[in-house]
């Protein structure tokens, strides 16, 4: 059985893309994300969907809905309507981003939580669906610590120190680390029927015990490892090994790999950089998590986490499977 990414933005259908696809024997969740009020990202939703149909032995998506807006009755019905459209075209998933919580703000003028009762009827219409809802609420904790705190060595610096605009620390106001959490934690227990996946370790990147509490919190809830790589090599290696052995069934492999755009209409050298890329991410993950002692990443060397093979299977795909069905 192929490996899983399943948390990719990753457009490749030229001969390059899909020759190495199959020499790595991988298939790749496409992941929709939504950034404004419109829906413009429709058309990369598109772009997900034909790339399913047209390859499904190496593409599936990921499809999500448009950011509310004031003053619309006709919101959460055009909504439930969009996604049964889409689930008829294939997508396997629905994502919610963190623009919940960190951007939208409601009728007063305060920040949209994922909790907000506006919601309620689109996850219990995904529970009907059987459809399992993605999570990337939140962000890692450095969102909320300074940049000399964190030190331009820390795997987030270099997001952070280039994008302020999602840096939260200092700004009044935004709500903070744990009321993010919290709000998807309220989420995950108001929907115990419905299957959801925390994006980037669900935010709790920090500390694989803060994860363990939730799956013994949560039956219904698994995270992805996407671009969280970084953060579990920095733990204590027994213990992070522990949380894999313990919760084998609730953690699948991802990248976050990007190239939204198809890769037949982007620069030769973009396209083979993004290929050395998902070869590059995916023989790191594979020698973490298989490695007896250290290992090289980059320029550094980590200890490995020796995983036995049925464990990894489950990781690298078989939780994938599990947890999004059909794909």
């Amino acid at each position: 059985m192929p490996i899983i990414d399943a948390h990719v933005h990753l457009s490749g259908d030229e001969p390059e893309s899909l020759t190495l696809l199959q020499e790595l024997d991988i298939k790749l969740l496409n992941v929709c994300v939504v950034l404004d009020p419109g829906d413009g990202w429709r058309q990369q939703a598109g772009i997900w969907r034909s790339l399913a149909a047209e390859y499904p032995g190496h593409y599936a998506w990921c499809t999500s809905f448009n950011l509310p807006q004031t003053n619309d009755p006709g919101y959460v019905d055009n909504v439930i309507a969009a996604l049964a459209g889409d689930f008829a075209n294939g997508a396997v998933a629905c994502k919610v981003w963190k623009n919940f919580g960190m951007d939208i703000r409601d009728a007063s003028g305060a920040f949209m939580m994922v909790d907000d009762p506006l919601l309620e009827p689109i996850f219990s219409a995904l529970e009907g669906h059987g459809k399992p809802l993605l999570m990337h609420i939140g962000e890692p904790l450095a969102c909320w610590q300074s940049l000399e705190e964190l030190g331009q060595d820390h795997p987030h610096y270099p997001y952070y120190s280039t994008h302020p605009e999602w840096h939260m620390y200092g700004k009044p106001g935004v709500p903070s680390h744990a009321d993010q959490v919290a709000a998807r934690d309220r989420v995950v227990e108001r929907h115990p029927k419905l299957s959801i996946i925390g994006a980037h370790l669900g935010s709790l990147e920090y500390d694989v015990g803060e994860i363990a509490r939730r799956f013994e919190r949560f039956p219904n809830f698994a995270v992805d490892t996407s671009a969280r790589l970084e953060d579990l090599v920095r733990q204590d290696a027994g213990r992070v090994r522990d949380f894999f052995m313990t919760y084998a069934d609730r953690i699948l492999f991802g990248t976050d790999l990007v190239c939204f755009s198809r890769t037949s209409q982007t620069p030769a050298a973009e396209r083979t950089a993004v290929c050395g890329e998902l070869r590059r991410q995916l023989s790191y993950n594979l020698a973490y998590f298989s490695t007896s002692g250290k290992f090289v990443m980059g320029d550094r060397e980590f200890d490995g986490l020796a995983l036995p093979a049925a464990i990894i299977d489950k990781v690298m795909g078989g939780n994938a499977r599990r947890w999004y069905p059909g794909l």
